[in-house]
């Protein structure tokens, strides 16, 4: 099938050793992707929607152990564990291999061995990167082939580089007990057993696109971030886009798929991505950003018409349903819909409202990227589109005023690597714990923090048109617990004021933090938002922040002499500047 030897050689080895009934080279057409929802269908893998509501829609029940990422079973094995670093949990090469490998010995007896030729980003684009993976899962050979670009283009690109990331998984038996996610980035290798879920199971997405690719982007001198990427044009007919990282529930999707509100005419949002975002420098200086992704795997509760329409629309055909729940008429269902009662769970049990969530919390919808009422075509640009402003957010009831900008990239890095969200009772049953989550990589960084942020810190060398960096917190509160800021396609105010600052035109006052807006530089027209909140929302308490500043120290310290000077330095004068 391949005239690849590294390639069809490896197939062999690994046929050889999981002893698959018959393997299936995927080719990326319709037909295809036709035959294997059938074949679930078939087999009870996939359930079939309503087709009058939902054409093209189908419904995947997981194992009720197998629901999530699983954090402490995944492992960054580089042959020293202080390049895996304290952010990472590690495991020597040898012997992850060993352990894993003993678990795929004659896993897929009986079972398809799928052989899935991906690629990262548009097939034409020098700033891609391919992949080969091997499952045993048919919902993971369907989902990989909206998520990706997959079958004989990217098959024909690996064979002209002769360079790919290999990527084992099977679903195995689903025991918990016997379940690693294991990357071994020097080897460009990762290995994936006892799990179906898709950040287990679709290895090209946080697997390849963030830890094997960050990795590859520290050697390469590019940047694999887990970022948003959007657009955002004025009435004016310019566009100017935006690359932006926030942990969890800090408002990510709302963002990508932002829709300005109706006092603001002529403005649209277009989305490139909504996860991830891989940077490279071009030639003219600029950082160029490209979403390697031609999907999207999003969590589903909470989204209808009022939180994100764009994101209603899209899923209402040709989508995969993870974990949902159906109606009466077959349905998908999840929490936040008004419209609609629930009869069966995400387990298929009968549903009466009285034991959890109809639901699962973390259930998903895959869909094509170009199914976004706000898609860009320029999504599919080779080149990538060339960002004017990267934007870090967290989640803080109060000390983060609603934005300020870095004074310079040092600065920006710091703010990055300083990103935090505060937890809420309902998660956590502990209200204003800080959770470190440096620029919501703290999942998916391949390699040490330490030498992740110094790689960071080595960019102003090479360029001095580097995009300006700014940290927003939507989520600042009152003393009652009410949010001060309307938050959702309001946001687009903000936004607003930060193109401004990229392009020399907003007022903003200098603080120990960095530059705020002015009380009048961010529009407030028709918001009902007084002067006195706005005052609130774009204040400083040194007290706090240097509260904040000796929080922040006692986390790089756990890094010991790797973390970069520079970053020491930077932290130490913006607690001086606080002191005075």
């Amino acid at each position: 099938m391949t005239s690849n030897k590294a390639l069809s050689d490896w197939v062999a080895q690994v046929e050889r050793h999981v002893q698959a009934d018959h393997v299936h080279w995927c080719d990326g057409t319709a037909g295809e992707y036709r035959d294997l929802v059938q074949q679930m269908l078939r087999s009870g893998i996939l359930h079939e929607l309503n087709q009058i509501t939902h054409p093209h829609c189908y419904l995947h029940r997981s194992n009720p152990q197998d629901v999530a990422r699983v954090e402490h079973l995944t492992f960054i094995c580089s042959r020293s564990q202080d390049d895996a670093g304290p952010n990472n949990h590690w495991m020597d090469p040898a012997e992850a291999h060993a352990k894993i490998d003993a678990l795929f010995a004659g896993c897929m007896r009986g079972r398809t061995m799928y052989v899935i030729p991906y690629c990262m980003g548009p097939l034409d684009s020098p700033l891609a990167r391919c992949g080969v993976e091997i499952t045993d899962s048919p919902y993971v050979a369907i989902n990989m082939q909206i998520m990706t670009r997959i079958g004989m283009p990217a098959l024909k690109r690996i064979e002209k580089e002769s360079s790919f990331v290999k990527g084992l998984h099977s679903v195995g038996d689903i025991d918990p007990k016997r379940r690693f996610i294991m990357h071994f980035p020097e080897e460009l290798t990762i290995k994936s057993f006892g799990s179906g879920y898709g950040g287990n199971a679709l290895l090209g997405k946080k697997c390849h696109a963030l830890r094997i690719a960050s990795w590859q982007a520290k050697r390469e001198g590019w940047l694999a971030e887990h970022m948003l990427i959007v657009g955002i044009e004025n009435p004016q007919g310019e566009v100017h886009y935006v690359a932006a990282a926030f942990p969890s529930a800090c408002g990510k999707t709302n963002l990508a798929m932002l829709i300005p509100p109706a006092t603001h005419k002529g403005w649209k949002v277009w989305t490139i991505g909504d996860d991830i975002c891989w940077m490279h420098l071009g030639k003219d200086g600029r950082l160029w950003a490209m979403n390697p992704e031609a999907g999207y795997f999003g969590v589903v509760p909470g989204t209808n018409p009022n939180t994100n329409k764009n994101a209603y629309e899209m899923i209402t055909h040709d989508t995969i349903f993870t974990n949902v729940a159906v109606t009466q008429d077959n349905q998908p269902w999840w929490e936040g819909l008004k419209e609609g009662t629930p009869i069966a769970d995400w387990q298929g049990r009968p549903y009466d409202g009285k034991h959890g969530t109809a639901a699962h919390p973390n259930s998903r919808f895959t869909v094509s990227a170009s199914q976004n009422p706000s898609y860009s075509p320029k999504a599919e640009d080779p080149q990538g589109v060339p960002i004017s402003a990267i934007i870090f957010g967290g989640r803080r009831p109060d000390t983060v005023p609603l934005v300020y900008e870095a004074r310079d990239w040092i600065h920006g890095v710091l703010m990055g690597a300083g990103t935090a969200s505060e937890t809420t009772a309902a998660a956590t049953g502990q209200v204003g714990v800080v959770r470190r989550d440096p620029m919501a990589m703290k999942p998916f960084c391949g390699y040490n923090f330490a030498d992740y942020w110094n790689h960071w810190l080595s960019f102003p060398a090479k360029s001095t048109r580097l995009p300006k960096i700014f940290h927003v917190n939507w989520f600042r509160q009152d003393k009652n617990g009410k949010f001060l800021w309307p938050g959702f396609g309001e946001n687009l105010r903000v936004l607003r004021w930060v193109l401004d600052r990229c392009n020399g035109k907003a007022e903003a006052t200098e603080t120990p933090i960095g530059y705020l807006p002015t009380t009048s530089a961010i529009d407030t027209d028709g918001l009902g938002v007084s002067p006195e909140t706005m005052q609130t929302l774009l204040s400083v308490d040194a007290a706090k922040w240097r509260t904040e500043m000796q929080a922040l120290e006692e986390y790089f310290r756990g890094f010991g002499e790797r973390l970069p000077l520079t970053l020491r330095n930077e932290l130490q004068r913006v607690t001086a500047a606080l002191a005075n």
